[in-house]
């Protein structure tokens, strides 16, 4: 299967004479998902520069690449300058798009020659499948983690909490459910989450459902600027939303944390991503 640019890219067409913005296409003979990931990590290290991206998945054949690239010319004519990053792995492949005029980046071809040297044998020539069945185990491991997240997400369940890897507490709306799933999914941990409310406080100890695992727990804070706007979108004009219910619940729950030595995170400025490093990091977590 191969994945052809429409012939109207997706996004406004380039500007004439915006030189800060460049297009971007992530070209890959698997999912596209190492492409954006690796790729989108290269281009953070340029903050000056707008990128329009765009991926495309399941480039595999040479026939493929070809209407690929028949595609970014017309782009180009439409006043993009495009921009290739790839992981793909076949040669043949490759050397089409190298031999375009695009200005193309390979983003596994030396580390692949590198890792070959080091491990003494020559990689699959196989499209990727890290994000695919090509590790069943690994696969599994993964869907029954969202599972049990699913199934534990704010509370919904108790069972098998002794089974949990970590357990996410915080006050509603502080980044609880995605964190969650995001680890769950990309590292196939076991993640619970547990709301804490009115009524877990006052109270010196952790709610009595998690506190017996209070050694697994992990809590969550943020601003009371950033709550209050976040509810707002949930509940306009609620008392759930105002500044101070916010301001009360985040005092109540950073004292909480603090009393029964909870590590814990302000996720007001950090992103899904790096909230679950430093999860994984602070609780010791192995994927």
């Amino acid at each position: 299967m191969t994945a052809e640019l429409p012939k109207t890219p997706p996004t406004a067409t380039l500007a004439s004479g915006d030189a800060a913005t460049r297009s971007v296409y992530f070209v890959s003979d698997s999912t596209g998902i190492t492409a954006e990931t690796l790729g989108n990590a290269l281009l953070a290290n340029f903050p000056g520069t707008r990128f329009r991206r765009q991926t495309v998945p399941f480039v595999s054949t040479v026939s493929g690449a070809k209407k690929i690239l028949t595609s970014l010319t017309r782009s180009r004519e439409a006043g993009e300058n495009p921009l290739i990053f790839t992981t793909v792995k076949s040669a043949d492949v490759l050397a089409v798009l190298h031999a375009s005029d695009f200005e193309t980046i390979d983003l596994l071809g030396g580390h692949l020659r590198e890792l070959e040297l080091a491990l003494g044998t020559t990689a699959s020539v196989q499209p990727g499948s890290f994000h695919g069945l090509g590790d069943a185990e690994r696969y599994f491991a993964r869907m029954r983690a969202v599972e049990y997240a699913i199934e534990h997400d704010d509370a919904q369940s108790f069972r098998a909490l002794d089974q949990a890897d970590v357990i996410i507490i915080a006050p509603s709306r502080c980044g609880k459910t995605p964190t969650t799933m995001y680890l769950a999914l990309q590292y196939g941990l076991l993640v619970a989450n547990y709301p804490l409310t009115d009524d877990d406080f006052p109270t010196e100890a952790l709610p009595p459902t998690v506190a017996p695992y209070a050694k697994k727990c992990f809590g969550l804070t943020t601003t009371p600027l950033r709550l209050s706007q976040v509810r707002h979108e949930r509940r306009p004009d609620s008392v759930y939303a105002s500044l101070a219910q916010c301001t009360l619940e985040l005092r109540r729950a950073e004292d909480l944390y603090r009393r029964n030595r909870v590590p814990f995170l302000n996720s007001s400025t950090k992103s899904v991503e790096e909230m679950s490093a430093v999860i994984m990091q602070s609780m010791r977590l192995r994927a």
